[in-house]
């Protein structure tokens, strides 16, 4: 179980603009995945916002559904799911797991169990460190 918890890292990459297609000016971040021209305040998104401006109008839309309308692939929606950026609804039951034990979880890498055993073991692996150090010195 430690091993598994030790092999999950973020990985993906969300695509971000920052040529504005309109003009050639430059994007400036403005939050929540919105990039604005300097140049001429033509409004871009990122994979992020596609996805969260989709949502916001379609509210329980499933990955193939976004992914077909906003163009963002199903892995890049499925790493903003375990990135926390969004929640899988109710109804959608089994869709994303436990990367440790297999439950079902609504977002995230790991259950709440998991997640809590995961930390009091970096916690205890960092006391045991911190001992070994001060009996070295």
């Amino acid at each position: 179980m430690a091993d598994k918890m030790r092999a999950f890292a973020l990985t993906g990459e969300i695509k971000r603009p920052i040529i504005c297609e309109k003009c050639g000016g430059i994007l400036v971040y403005k939050g929540l995945g919105e990039y604005c021209c300097e140049e001429c305040n033509t409004s871009e998104y990122d994979d992020y916002g596609k996805v969260r401006l989709y949502l916001e109008k379609h509210r329980g839309a499933n990955v193939t559904e976004i992914s077909d309308e906003t163009g963002v692939s199903h892995k890049s929606i499925r790493d903003m799911v375990k990135e926390n950026r969004f929640e899988v609804l109710e109804s959608r039951n089994g869709y994303m797991k436990c990367e440790v034990c297999g439950t079902d979880i609504k977002s995230g890498r790991l259950c709440r169990n998991c997640e809590q055993s995961y930390h009091r073991e970096v916690e205890q692996t960092a006391r045991n460190e911190r001992k070994r150090n001060n009996k070295e010195k």
